[in-house]
């Protein structure tokens, strides 16, 4: 969101969520200004023009749930790798989780993060403050300082850990309500997942693998409703993963409770089949579960049961990958692959339209997370955070050369049809045919 002097910007031939003849878009300093077959005729000489082919154009992306590792693990990500990532996947903003190290549980960490976000200028990084100093569960952090910092905060969560102590968590519901911010929560019962490593169910007792119980997410959702209820406040449900899960937030929002969820792209798309080749690449928290768990699931996002698509982007050394199943460390890359596999998913098989890829992908997480100027609707006089898709693209996914820093993604040699080809951040167009204008893995 870096500050940038007078620009105009025309797109050519695109059909707004898929729909329709294709159109030119003209965004003059940031904001729509004309939509129509011959807004070329008014764009002013010099205008940074783009020719899309009629190709879609939708809403720039919103991740609720991204790793960026910076502070403290820039080996694996930094901040400005993964805006790299993020804008080549069609994000205009995403929320980087406070699992850093130093933690982001104090003002002082989430406005640098911040502020190096707004330097590096390819999406709007929005740093998540923790719910508890260190991540310990034990203590709340200064919340009401985060969220009025430089940085202005509108998601808590110590992703990575559950805020397992009830009292805890009914104590951060409560301040969260008068602040008006947001408390995500990693649904997991600690005292039911040692060591657990992969689903529990056959294929885990097959391989040998400790098994992680869908009741260990199941009983905190259930938990997190009902102390939700009693708070007034708004509690949302970081990767879902569970038939169960689904039912939960179904009978939850029936009783009107303030309560919201994400899916990740890989719980849509992989079950625990795939452990069979012991890869650690498939070692995710919570764990792949079953097939009918991923039907559920996609279900729930197509019917809204399930609010949003978040990435859980999660980058990893390759040592930290390359080693036996239970010592690799949990986590995939998900920002440039999450547009692929939903449209793969859901668009090809005609359950979405590309409109709900635009509800479930970017208007609504904003308006989780309180962003008035991402998630807004492609019309006149709107925010130009917008996203070009080729939806017939074939390409093929290698870990090596996509933008992170890492490589460990789940999908490698895997081919997907659509894909993203253009990204607009604020009025500027960052991504261009795919690639980050002027930029390289540290744009």
């Amino acid at each position: 969101m870096s500050d940038q002097t007078s620009r105009t910007l025309l797109l050519r031939s695109v059909r707004p969520y898929g729909e329709g003849d294709p159109v030119d878009v003209l965004v003059v300093d940031g904001i729509i200004t004309e939509i129509g077959a011959d807004a070329v005729t008014r764009a002013p000489d010099g205008t940074d023009t783009h020719d899309c082919d009629g190709d879609v154009l939708l809403p720039g992306f919103v991740d609720l749930h991204t790793h960026l590792r910076e502070p403290g693990r820039e080996d694996t990500e930094t901040i400005a790798s993964g805006s790299a990532a993020a804008a080549r996947g069609g994000y205009t903003a995403v929320f980087a989780m406070a699992n850093t190290s130093p933690p982001q549980d104090n003002q002082t960490v989430t406005d640098a993060v911040w502020r190096i976000g707004r330097e590096v200028g390819l999406c709007d990084v929005h740093p998540v403050g923790a719910v508890t100093v260190g991540l310990a569960g034990e203590q709340l952090t200064e919340m009401g300082q985060m969220s009025s910092g430089e940085a202005q905060v509108t998601v808590f969560s110590d992703d990575g850990h559950c805020v397992h102590d009830p009292m805890i968590m009914r104590r951060a519901l409560e301040y969260s309500a008068g602040l008006g911010v947001l408390v995500a929560q990693h649904a997991e019962e600690p005292r039911l997942t040692p060591g657990a490593v992969a689903h529990e169910g056959p294929t885990a007792a097959r391989l040998g693998l400790t098994g992680w119980p869908r009741s260990a997410e199941e009983s905190i959702v259930a938990r997190d409703a009902i102390l939700a209820r009693d708070a007034g406040a708004r509690v949302h449900i970081c990767h879902a993963s569970t038939t169960g899960t689904v039912e939960l937030l179904r009978w939850a929002k029936a009783q009107g409770i303030r309560i919201t969820a994400e899916v990740t792209p890989h719980h849509l798309l992989l079950d625990d089949s795939v452990l069979e080749s012991y890869d650690g690449v498939y070692r995710v928290n919570p764990p792949l579960r079953e097939s009918h768990d991923a039907r559920a699931l996609r279900d729930a996002l197509v019917s809204g049961v399930i609010d949003c698509v978040a990435t859980d982007h999660a980058p990893h050394a390759e040592q930290e990958k390359c080693c036996e199943f239970a010592a690799a460390r949990p986590g995939m890359l998900g920002l440039e692959t999450a547009l692929p596999i939903v449209a793969a998913l859901l668009v090809e098989s005609g359950e979405m339209t590309w409109r709900d890829v635009a509800r479930v992908m970017s208007s609504r997480p904003a308006e989780i997370a309180g962003l008035p100027d991402q998630g807004r609707p492609i019309e006149v006089g709107e925010p130009a955070n917008l996203v070009v898709v080729d939806p017939d693209s074939p390409w093929t996914v290698v870990g090596e050369e996509l933008a992170s820093l890492s490589a460990n993604t789940p999908y490698e040699g895997m081919e997907f049809t659509a894909r993203v080809v253009g990204t607009v951040h604020r009025g500027r167009m960052v991504v261009r045919d795919g690639e980050i204008v002027g930029g390289g893995k540290n744009a």
